[in-house]
């Protein structure tokens, strides 16, 4: 095992454990992958705690899903994710994603369940992150309907929720991709405070959301479509 995937099982159990903790997962939800190689994906395994994982039970797979791996004792009967074909779409449509996040963000995902889009210019660190993140059609968690959910979408978004389901995040890095869930979910909390004292949320002014837009393309965020959304709103404000 190399340096570099040692380090990379150590991360995504400490990736978990800070899911859990934080109660964006809960018992076997929620998933976590990292790019080994041009052909290889280390993932976690289905069933088993997502926060409790120990570095040993993560499993290797090919961008076909199969397992590549030499079994040891420790997962030796374990299955990569059911959640797997979603995280290789990532991968495979984008070479500069290197770490994915499937998790259960309680007031991100309850915001969709009454249709809360969250492709608006409210609060500009979350324009900056995350840009204008989209909410996928509804799809049958841990079947190939999610990857074909976000297949449209993750060319051009880092940031994904599922309805009625979870969040997706997607980066660079693995733990780029965490802080994206950690960012995602703070936002949805301020924007579900600020639901329950009024149902008109205030935007950013539209002669501002350019210099937001500068600030996302400087810090090396800014992704295909994004100049094109963010004109779109700043029109529809004006």
């Amino acid at each position: 095992m190399t340096n570099n995937e040692s380090n990379l099982r150590e991360l995504i159990c400490r990736v978990g454990r800070l899911m859990r903790r934080h109660g964006y997962i809960d018992g076997t939800a929620g998933n976590i992958s990292a790019r080994l190689d041009a052909a290889r994906v280390l993932a976690s395994p289905s069933g088993l705690p997502t926060g409790l994982l120990s570095p040993d039970q993560l499993i290797v797979v090919n961008m076909q899903g199969e397992r590549v791996d030499e079994p040891t004792a420790a997962n030796a009967d374990l299955r990569p994710t059911s959640e797997i074909a979603m995280h290789l779409e990532c991968y495979l449509q984008r070479a500069d994603i290197n770490g994915v996040v499937h998790a259960h963000p309680p007031t991100a995902v309850a915001l969709t369940l009454v249709g809360f889009d969250f492709q608006q210019c409210i609060i500009p660190e979350m324009l900056v992150l995350l840009g204008l993140a989209p909410t996928a059609p509804y799809s049958t968690p841990s079947s190939r309907e999610n990857r074909d959910a976000i297949a449209d979408l993750i060319p051009e978004h880092d940031a994904i929720m599922l309805s009625n389901h979870g969040s997706l995040t997607a980066a660079k890095t693995l733990w780029e991709a965490y802080l994206m869930l950690e960012s995602l979910e703070h936002n949805a909390t301020i924007l579900h405070r600020a639901l329950q004292l009024s149902s008109e949320l205030k935007p950013i002014p539209a002669d501002k959301i350019e210099q937001l837009l500068a600030y996302r393309a400087q810090f090396g965020l800014l992704r295909p479509g994004d100049r094109e959304r963010f004109q779109r709103y700043i029109e529809d404000q004006l």
